[in-house]
C-alpha cells in the first residue's frame, strides 16, 4: 500500500493527530477548571472604608448637661485665668511636666482620631470649672496605654516643685482619685498646688492649696470620656464622680441606640433651701370687738323693809332714789349704802325680835292680872 505524501500524506495525519490532542487537552482543562474552582485566580473585593465608631451626632448626644449635676452648675462663661498662671509652670521631672502640659492642653489621653464633643460648666458655689469631653481614638490599646501611664503618676509625681512665669515656686502633690466602676477601663487623679514660699515660712502651718483639680477618664471600646473639675475654691469630688457615672452610662446608651438614661440628680450635699418662705397667717387672731358687758343696774335692794310681827307694818319706809337706778356702775358709796341697808335690816330684825319678846311679856302680865 502506498503511503500518501504531501499534503495528503503522513503530514496531514500528524497534523490531525496534533489538532485532536490539543482539543482534548483544552476540553480536559476546561472540565477540570469547572470541577475545581479553587484553582481559579481569586478576585479581591474592592476595599471599603470602615464605619466610624463614633459620629459627631453621637458625641454631642453623649455629653452631660448642667441639670444632671445640680442647680449650682451653669453654662461656662469662659476659661478661668488660673489655667495660664498655674498650669503653665515648669519642672525638671519629665513625667510631671507632661502631666502639667496635658492638663493645660486638655489632651492627657492623646489627640482624638474620630469625632469629639466638649461642654464646659461653671459652679456657683466655689467658682469651679468642669470641662467634659467625649471622643473616639485609634484603638482601645491606645487609650489603655495612656491610662496605665496616668496610674504611675501618684508615685512618680507624688510631690514636686514647679516654677511659674514670674519665678514663683509652687508645691504640687498628686494622689489617686476613686471613680465609679463603670466602662471598660478608668483612671482618676487629684492635683493640688500651694505657694512654696508660704509653706517654707517656718510657722508650721504650711500653705493652703491655691488650686485643686480633678482629672478622670473612662474608656468604652475605642471611645472615651474625660474631664477636669476644680479651681481656686476647691473641687467637689461628688461632682466628679457623678459626671463620670452619668456620662459613661449616657455614652453606652447612645452607642446602643437606646434613649439616654438620666440618673437621679443630687443637687448638693448641703440641705436644699426652700424656694418660698413659710406662709404666714393672712389675718391676726380675732380680738373681741366689744368689752364684756357690765350690769346696767346695781343689785336690786329689797323693796320693802322687814315687817313688824305685831303690827304687820314695815318697821321703816324704804325708797330707792332714781339716781341709784340710773347709775350703771357701782362705787364705794353704793357699797356703803348696801352695807347700811343690811345693817338697818339687821337692826330692824333685832328690834322686831325684842318687840316680840316685850309683847309676850305684856300678854303674860295681863293673863296673871285676870287670874288674880
Amino acid at each position: 500500500m502506498k503511503v500518501p505524501t504531501g499534503p495528503s500524506g503522513p503530514y496531514r495525519l500528524l497534523a490531525r493527530a496534533l489538532t485532536a490532542g490539543v482539543l482534548v487537552s483544552a476540553s480536559a482543562c476546561s472540565l477540570h477548571g469547572v470541577m475545581r474552582p479553587a484553582d481559579a485566580p481569586s478576585v479581591e473585593p474592592p476595599a471599603t472604608s470602615a464605619a466610624p465608631s463614633l459620629t459627631d451626632a453621637q458625641a454631642s448626644a453623649a455629653l452631660i448637661t448642667q441639670g444632671e449635676l445640680g442647680g449650682r452648675w451653669s453654662a461656662t462663661q469662659g476659661g478661668a485665668t488660673w489655667r495660664d498662671g498655674l498650669l503653665k509652670t515648669r519642672t525638671d521631672a519629665p513625667d510631671c511636666q507632661r502631666l502639667l502640659d496635658g492638663l493645660y492642653a486638655e489632651d492627657l489621653l492623646g489627640e482624638p482620631t474620630g469625632a469629639r464633643a466638649v461642654v464646659g460648666l461653671d459652679e456657683s458655689g466655689n467658682a469651679a470649672q468642669l470641662r467634659y469631653q467625649v471622643a473616639a481614638y485609634a484603638a482601645p490599646s491606645e487609650v489603655d496605654a495612656k491610662l496605665a501611664w496616668l496610674r504611675t503618676l501618684p508615685s512618680k509625681c507624688a510631690q514636686f516643685t514647679s516654677t511659674d512665669v514670674r519665678g514663683g515656686r509652687l508645691n504640687v502633690t498628686v494622689v489617686p482619685s476613686v471613680l465609679p466602676g463603670v466602662g471598660d477601663a478608668r483612671e482618676g487623679l487629684r492635683l493640688t498646688m500651694s505657694d512654696a514660699s508660704a509653706a517654707n515660712a517656718g510657722d508650721g502651718s504650711g500653705a493652703a492649696p491655691m488650686l485643686t483639680l480633678d482629672f478622670a477618664a473612662v474608656r468604652v471600646g475605642d471611645r472615651a470620656v474625660s474631664l477636669t473639675n476644680g479651681g481656686l475654691g476647691g473641687a467637689a469630688q461628688d461632682s466628679t464622680q457623678q459626671a463620670v457615672q452619668i456620662g459613661t452610662q449616657r455614652l453606652q446608651d447612645v452607642l446602643a441606640g437606646r434613649p439616654p438614661t438620666t440618673a437621679p440628680v443630687e443637687h448638693s450635699t448641703m440641705p436644699a433651701t426652700p424656694t418660698t418662705a413659710p406662709v404666714k397667717p393672712t389675718t391676726m387672731p380675732v380680738h373681741p370687738t366689744t368689752a364684756p358687758v357690765k350690769p346696767t343696774t346695781r343689785p336690786v335692794h329689797p323693796t320693802t323693809a322687814p315687817v313688824n310681827p305685831l303690827t304687820g307694818r314695815p318697821t321703816e319706809p324704804l325708797t330707792e332714789s332714781p339716781a341709784d337706778t340710773d347709775n350703771t356702775t357701782a362705787d364705794p358709796a353704793d357699797t356703803a349704802d348696801t352695807a347700811d341697808t343690811a345693817d338697818t335690816a339687821d337692826t330692824a330684825g333685832t328690834a322686831g325680835t325684842a318687840d316680840t319678846a316685850d309683847t309676850a311679856d305684856t300678854a303674860d302680865t295681863a293673863d296673871t292680872a285676870q287670874e288674880g
